[in-house]
């Protein structure tokens, strides 16, 4: 995975995703969505989870985030160009279950932050998304 920061589009995996929300139809976009936070929910917790499919869930996550009260725009270059519709809260729960399968014991993602030094504050941001996501979903 090609990273350069910390942001949750800031790898050519993450990137790739907003390149192709912004080639979707727009009725196809929350559709997009979904399905990168039920790949990873969907995995068991056993199983090992693939950093690509963390990156993906994370912008994800962070997309449906940006809907909520509190939640940060993402003004990355590298996330989508276009808007999103309005998408559905039921997003939300699942995004929290989404972001807690990517920080969980079988995953790749927080053994290579860990490995580069900066796990620490990559993780303060997960969990900094995490709460928004949580809050807004009454979790």
């Amino acid at each position: 995975m090609g990273t350069w920061d910390i942001g949750h589009f800031d790898n050519d995996t993450a990137a790739d995703f907003g390149g192709d929300l912004d080639d979707a139809p727009s009725g196809k976009r929350e559709a997009l969505l979904r399905d990168a936070l039920t790949v990873v929910t969907g995995t068991g917790r056993e199983e090992y989870l693939d950093s690509d499919e963390a990156v993906v869930a994370v912008a994800a996550a962070a997309l449906v985030a940006a809907q909520c009260p509190g939640g940060a725009p993402v003004t990355t270059p590298y996330g989508p160009d276009e808007p999103l519709p309005p998408l559905a809260p039921e997003l939300r729960g699942l995004a929290v279950s989404a972001l807690d399968r990517v920080v969980g014991e079988e995953s790749e993602l927080p053994e290579l932050w860990g490995d580069s030094g900066e796990g620490e504050q990559w993780t303060a941001g997960i969990a900094e998304l995490r709460e928004v996501l949580a809050r807004a979903a009454g979790v």
